[in-house]
């Protein structure tokens, strides 16, 4: 039996890249690794509800629980989240490349582990034939580029040690 699986497609990867980066203006600078986590909770966005919150972020509980519903669906089902993490990684890497080429993303920047915008007439004209995003699709991109935008990558309170699907342990 042959299985689908959107994680392992190079277009989709894409595809929600280039969602992503239609939140962002020209010049705005998002680490690769920022990226490729809220990638993972895209395709997955049940697992958003693993992320470690602080206590005075009641307001994301409310937020993440009020329209990002833990469905148990069996095909979001993963019991090893690093592992998947890093199986999707060389999809991920490609699709930034394949950005890059289309020149929408900074090359240079891009080999440093960052991402800037340099074409947002040309991401534009992408993301505008593509189909509507569902509600559920559109809630977890406007979570992850509002809230945990703002939130630092690195430290203890860092995106990679709450949603663990990186090792932090060694960040500055």
């Amino acid at each position: 039996m042959i299985v689908y699986n959107q994680a392992l497609d190079l277009y989709h990867t894409i595809y929600r890249f280039l969602q992503f980066l239609n939140r962002f203006d020209s010049g705005v600078l998002i680490e690769v690794e920022r990226l490729r986590i809220w990638d993972f909770y895209l395709l997955f966005p049940s697992k958003i509800h693993d992320i470690r919150l602080k206590q005075n972020e009641s307001d994301i509980r409310k937020i993440r629980k009020e329209f990002i519903k833990d469905v148990n669906n069996p095909y979001e089902r993963i019991t090893e989240d690093r592992k998947i993490f890093e199986k999707i990684k060389p999809y991920q890497l490609a699709a930034l490349n394949c950005i890059a080429s289309y020149g929408i993303i900074d090359k240079a920047l891009l080999n440093q582990q960052r991402i800037s915008i340099i074409q947002k007439d040309i991401l534009n004209e992408f993301v505008k034939n593509f189909d509507e995003l569902s509600a559920k699709e559109r809630n977890v991109i406007t979570l992850m580029t509002a809230h945990y935008f703002h939130l630092s990558l690195f430290g203890p309170d860092g995106l990679k040690n709450r949603t663990n699907l990186m090792e932090s342990k060694y960040d500055a």
